[in-house]
């Protein structure tokens, strides 16, 4: 394997390898080296780092014609070879970035689906709050008188929640996920309460339980009904 040049880096000459100072049978370690090296002596001399750059291709594109040719011998070739793989690996980068950011491109911006889902609070105005407000006072005047309305209470709650959105404009899956959260958390709110209640208290309310835990559900369905959007 020949080493590098004995006379050094040449930076005026038309020869690239005698430009990095290499013989034409220099390893890829020793053409690497040899161009690191002309650089660190360039320092920030624009012109001559040009040169070393340019010298540092020529030699490259050097390597791969004589490859080609079949008149490298063994060290250069796979030097060669190794430098092939560097380039390949280089060219390959921008390619992948691009495939990537195409990907990108193609893939649904989840910015208008998550403010979909974010609560948006307004008051209802006109005929439909005054519709709200008496249909939810109704439901929570029978839901007092009568225990064994509490389902069909709940339910009807639920649906006029879930259309309530609708009507002002959220999406359905929105409107029925908003709708199931305040109906859970409304129903764990009544369990805490009515645990939290002594026998004397409950029987002094006149209430079953099964009231008193739908209580806190038909309220936030109703306040939903009225301000979420």
């Amino acid at each position: 394997m020949a080493a590098v040049g004995e006379s050094g880096p040449q930076p005026d000459s038309d020869d690239p390898y005698a430009r990095l100072g290499l013989s034409a049978g220099a390893s890829f370690e020793q053409v690497q080296s040899a161009k690191q090296r002309c650089l660190t002596d360039a320092d920030d001399d624009p012109q001559a780092r040009a040169k070393i750059e340019a010298a540092y291709d020529a030699v490259l594109m050097a390597r791969l014609r004589d490859r080609q040719q079949g008149q490298l011998s063994p060290a250069a070739a796979t030097a060669s070879q190794r430098e092939d793989g560097t380039a390949a690996a280089a060219a390959s980068a921008p390619a992948a970035v691009g495939v990537l950011q195409r990907i990108r491109s193609g893939l649904p911006d989840p910015g208008p689906a998550l403010s979909g889902l974010a609560p948006q609070w307004s008051l209802v105005e006109g005929r439909g709050l005054i519709v709200r407000l008496v249909a939810g006072g109704l439901g929570l005047v029978l839901l007092l008188l009568s225990p064994g309305s509490v389902q069909l209470i709940l339910a009807l709650a639920v649906i006029g929640c879930f259309l309530s959105q609708i009507r002002r404009g959220r999406r359905p899956l929105a409107s029925l996920g908003w709708t199931l959260l305040l109906l859970v958390a409304g129903l764990v709110t009544g369990v805490v309460l009515v645990s939290a209640l002594s026998p004397s208290a409950l029987s002094q309310l006149q209430l079953a339980s099964d009231q008193i835990q739908a209580i806190p559900a038909a309220l936030l369905l109703l306040i939903a009904s009225l301000l979420l959007a």
